[in-house]
């Protein structure tokens, strides 16, 4: 079963879906792309410039490479906060993330000072500034720091589309890798809710069946308590797993019409393929099982005719045709689909979707139930049976 707990763990619940490596890888190489263009601008700047004059207008390359390492633990600290304050409600939101990137812009031209006072120390500082003085200091400051602001908080705001771009797919990524998980554990309970009802229903006729030779018939009920030992035990292996063998799933369906024909040996006859003549394919397990009892049941009741049941099975053009026809007596030429026939149309649905169908209805006569599915010729993951065979995972070709 898949866990909220262990799909969302609290570092991604505080990252907004994120992990830390992810959080720091992409903020990491976002900043450094800012560091670098703005290291390369300003030197082209700075050189441009050095035609027309010698004052220091842009700041050496060290100074802007420390000025953005001292921004960068700001800069985490911001889009953490961000990510935390998430974008809803948006009238609360957007000031607060509003806030969030002005303050980080503001502090970006004193980190300047900052550097240039650890770089080159009180005089190299006074030298940067030696083009301005007394009261236009102030107004120059200001603009310098409105400049670094203005440049600072697109800077900022690029990068906080990029990590909560990146934090959104990657929730709606995780959201999809539970669906997925869901849909298929939702789909392995629906088939084994299936099979749960297949086996009660098919238990309950084949003890009818041995309670009516008990009476007149005692050494052939004990035969056929011995045989549907057998069956029930491959009706039980079958019920563990998603595939069996077509051959495997024919003899099944033999041992069971093998236990009706005793009952009602002077009015049902079987027709079944000949073991040599069955395709080396396979198929959900139990899907034949449903038919061939509706064919029975439905065969003979109500009338004393007698009834032919056959089971034929086909391959063509990658498609595997498996076919149930059963006759009908002359006042029986109607008849309503029941809970086995849907089931097999359901649990066709569930494992292949739309490349597999059941059609069932009157035909010259005769009940034909028809199943189309695609010919599945490898299981290529290997585990292990209830019956110490080995199993393959299906891969359907399609």
């Amino acid at each position: 079963m898949i866990g909220t707990a262990h799909a969302n763990p609290p570092q991604r619940r505080r990252l907004g879906g994120l992990s830390l490596r992810q959080f720091l890888g992409i903020i990491g190489f976002y900043w450094l792309y800012v560091v670098l263009s703005n290291v390369l601008y300003a030197n082209s700047m700075r050189t441009g410039i050095a035609w027309v004059t010698n004052a220091p207008l842009f700041a050496a390359w060290d100074t802007r490479v420390m000025q953005h390492l001292l921004l960068l633990p700001v800069l985490l600290i911001s889009y953490w906060a961000s990510l935390r304050v998430q974008w809803r409600p948006l009238w609360l939101a957007l000031p607060l993330q509003a806030i969030l990137g002005c303050v980080f812009a503001a502090i970006a031209y004193p980190a300047m000072i900052v550097s240039q006072l650890a770089l080159d120390g009180p005089a190299g500082h006074a030298h940067s500034m030696s083009h301005a003085s007394g009261p236009l200091l102030d107004t120059y400051f200001l603009s310098l720091w409105f400049a670094s602001f203005m440049n600072f908080l697109p800077a900022y705001g690029f990068g906080l589309a990029l990590i909560t771009g990146a934090a959104l797919y990657t929730r709606f990524r995780d959201s999809e890798l539970q669906r997925a998980a869901l849909e298929r554990e939702w789909s392995a309970a629906r088939l084994a809710a299936l099979r749960m009802q297949l086996s009660p229903h098919t238990l309950f006729n084949l003890l009818h069946t041995i309670r009516g030779n008990i009476e007149w018939d005692p050494k052939g009920a004990q035969s056929m308590v011995v045989q549907l030992a057998d069956l029930l035990r491959r009706l039980l292996n079958a019920g563990e797993r998603d595939y069996s063998r077509l051959a495997d799933e024919l003899q099944f369906v033999r041992l069971y019409l093998d236990l009706q024909q005793k009952r009602f040996s002077d009015r049902l006859s079987v027709v079944l393929p000949q073991p040599d003549e069955v395709p080396a394919l396979w198929v959900p397990s139990l899907i034949l099982q449903p038919l061939v009892e509706n064919a029975v049941v439905h065969g003979l009741a109500g009338h004393q005719d007698a009834v032919s049941v056959r089971v034929t099975a086909l391959v063509s053009a990658g498609t595997l045709i498996l076919r149930v026809t059963n006759t009908l007596a002359q006042d029986k030429l109607s008849r309503e689909e029941g809970i086995g026939l849907r089931n097999v149309r359901e649990r066709l649905a569930v494992q292949f979707g739309g490349r597999a169908g059941l059609r069932a209805g009157i035909h010259d006569r005769e009940w034909v139930s028809e199943i189309t599915m695609p010919d599945i010729r490898e299981l290529p993951d290997i585990r292990e049976l209830p019956d110490g065979r080995d199993e393959r995972a299906a891969r359907v070709r399609a």
